[in-house]
């Protein structure tokens, strides 16, 4: 099969594209640089120039393939509401090319939005709120979007990914936890530091994106984890590789200590994958894990991941 991918040359849709031609699917993918399409025509990726407001080469790379996996999107938070209707136009150009086709077409979302408390877990089946006292609740409103369009004949399908999807060349909330703690010296978690964040590999996370290409139920959220940790245990982690204290700090204070990552890295995000695993399965994570992953490959870097 041949499929059109957004994102194609990040940190998730690189080892997504790997992993279908690995598979013998062909790929095309969206480049906004030539950077890009340098990075997607060596992974053995056909290139359509454009970026995601590019609504021309959005709708030349959704004819001219058999399914889109979506993983492209603006990162940057300043302009938050700005990039949830790039992708919002992005999702009507998909579901307008595709409707009474069945192909399928994977949007990307998070699952920080589906937060329980105790000890239950959040499934594939439980559907995010929309909040609209937020510009969150755009892009939650836009995974909504794209999951009801399996009513138009499109095999749509969401892709739930955790707060952590990790592995080399990872710029996102552990590397910035990580460059945190090195500057004021002392590895925070919020509370009691019993609230969870899941992960995954990224290399683990494109296995599942290729088998809910392959064979994923129309209308169906599928959830990206491998495990789900305490952030106690995550912050442990961190002080351990800079040899720094590991102390917890207030709630009312997070925000202070750790800027915007104090909201996040407060997040209790626990969550189920057994419906992943019935209709994508079998499936079994082969990448390291967090922790040691942490231990082994993480250090202070100068990355630069999302503007707020």
């Amino acid at each position: 099969m041949k499929f059109f991918v957004t994102g194609g040359s990040g940190f998730i849709g690189s080892a997504v594209v790997d992993e279908l031609v690995s598979h013998g699917h062909q790929v095309v993918g969206l480049a906004r640089s030539d950077e890009s399409a340098a990075k997607l025509e060596k992974a053995g990726a056909e290139v359509i120039k454009g970026g995601l407001e590019d609504l021309d080469a959005l709708k030349k790379g959704a004819r001219e393939s058999d399914g889109i996996l979506h993983l492209g999107f603006i990162h940057d938070f300043t302009k938050f509401a700005h990039s949830c209707k790039v992708d919002e136009a992005a999702i009507d150009t998909f579901i307008s090319e595709l409707e009474g086709t069945n192909k399928p077409f994977i949007y990307t979302a998070g699952l920080a939005g589906l937060q329980h408390k105790g000890d239950s877990s959040a499934s594939e089946t439980d559907v995010p709120v929309v909040d609209t006292s937020s510009d969150f609740g755009l892009r939650t409103a836009n995974e909504l979007k794209a999951l009801k369009s399996h009513s138009k004949g499109i095999r749509s399908m969401v892709m739930r990914l955790p707060p952590t999807v990790h592995g080399a060349g990872d710029q996102g909330f552990v590397t910035q936890l990580i460059n945190i703690a090195d500057k004021k010296k002392v590895s925070y978690y919020i509370g009691e530091g019993q609230n969870i964040w899941p992960a995954i590999h990224r290399r683990d996370a494109a296995v599942l994106y290729r088998l809910a290409a392959e064979k994923g139920v129309a209308g169906a959220a599928y959830h990206a984890v491998h495990e789900n940790l305490e952030t106690k245990k995550i912050a442990g982690a961190i002080g351990k590789i800079l040899d720094v204290p590991v102390e917890s700090i207030e709630p009312a204070k997070a925000t202070e200590a750790l800027g915007f990552f104090g909201i996040v890295f407060a997040l209790n995000v626990r969550v189920s994958n057994e419906k992943t695993l019935n209709e994508l399965g079998p499936w079994a994570p082969k990448e390291i894990a967090l922790l040691d992953d942490i231990q082994k490959n993480y250090k202070v870097s100068d990355a630069q991941y999302m503007k707020f």
